[in-house]
């Protein structure tokens, strides 16, 4: 039986900072869509965070790939975890609520640890990390509200995006650890992001025209934070922590995302957050420590002792 993927401590301090930087990313898209189209929002974010991470790879003068093997993977990798989701995600938030949106997208972690345990043997699906995730969507579920479940309608194109994209993410985690397992994390991240790019800007220049630059400064410094802090580093975090972790586990990142975008709402914007806020943070907390298992461990060590 193959040794099963675990989550080390420095692969929880990096699920933590994705969920975060990601969970910051709502409130600069809420800023962003007010003077961008959203396929804009979107190319740029990607367009600029491969930038910085080109820069990046090429300062420090890291190994490339053989760019004619990797271009297509870059580009398949890219389009499912970034271009394809982010598009879908932009688009439909823009038609349901949002409570709703982060419950569908909190899917994400299911299909992410459904579709890594039917292509690596060391990423089976048991007992355990089945109830973490459960847990864990459960938290995001009562922090945003059951009502908003009421608003659940499959016949809707955009909760079918928001569900799309979930599936494309949960994909893409597998896609990029078999593709892309053998590079530095660093260009791994840079060259999915350009793939991603090369795929969202014509559709943008399709969709929406040239970009406005006229921009405010507010707007400026909001695209800057989505696409060097919460794509740029976020993505040399997320193929570290996939290299190290597993497709599955790292999926597991889009449980903090929402509960983390609802506090800095709280904080930042003055929204009120529910007592059932947190009764909804400390499951997340349970279904992640149930995941990882080694308090379980202690436990039963204890118990046995």
């Amino acid at each position: 039986m193959a040794p099963q993927k675990t989550i080390s401590p420095a692969a929880w301090l990096g699920l933590i900072s994705m969920g975060c930087l990601w969970g910051g990313s709502f409130l600069s898209v809420a800023v962003l869509i007010r003077e961008l189209p959203v396929f804009w929002v979107v190319a740029g974010r990607l367009s600029l965070g491969a930038l910085v991470l080109w820069t990046y790879v090429l300062i420090r003068r890291l190994p490339l790939p053989p760019m004619r093997a990797y271009f297509w993977r870059f580009v398949l990798v890219g389009c499912l975890t970034s271009a394809v989701p982010f598009l879908l995600i932009t688009w439909a938030q823009h038609r349901i609520p949002s409570g709703l949106a982060g419950i569908l997208n909190a899917s994400t972690a299911i299909f992410g640890v459904l579709f890594a345990a039917l292509f690596f043997a060391d990423e089976r699906l048991g007992m355990r990390k089945g109830v973490g995730v459960l847990l864990g969507v459960g938290g995001i579920v009562t922090v945003i509200g059951p009502d908003a479940l009421k608003a659940f309608d499959l016949t809707s194109l955009s909760q079918i995006a928001m569900i799309g994209a979930t599936i494309s993410y949960g994909l893409s985690n597998v896609m990029g650890r078999k593709l892309l397992s053998g590079l530095r994390s660093e260009v791994s991240a840079a060259g999915m992001l350009t793939g991603g790019a090369a795929f969202a800007l014509p559709v943008a220049f399709l969709t929406s025209g040239p970009p406005p630059l006229d921009l405010q400064p507010q707007t400026w410094g909001a695209l800057l934070y989505l696409s060097m802090a919460a794509t740029g580093l976020t993505y040399l975090i997320y193929y570290r922590v996939l290299n190290a972790a597993g497709a599955g586990n790292t999926s597991l990142t889009t449980l903090i995302v929402a509960p983390v975008s609802i506090a800095l709402g709280a904080v930042i914007l003055g929204e009120s957050l529910p007592p059932q806020a947190y009764l909804g943070f400390a499951l997340i907390a349970s279904g992640l420590l149930v995941i990882d298992g080694r308090i379980l461990r202690r436990l039963k060590a204890r118990q046995n002792a």
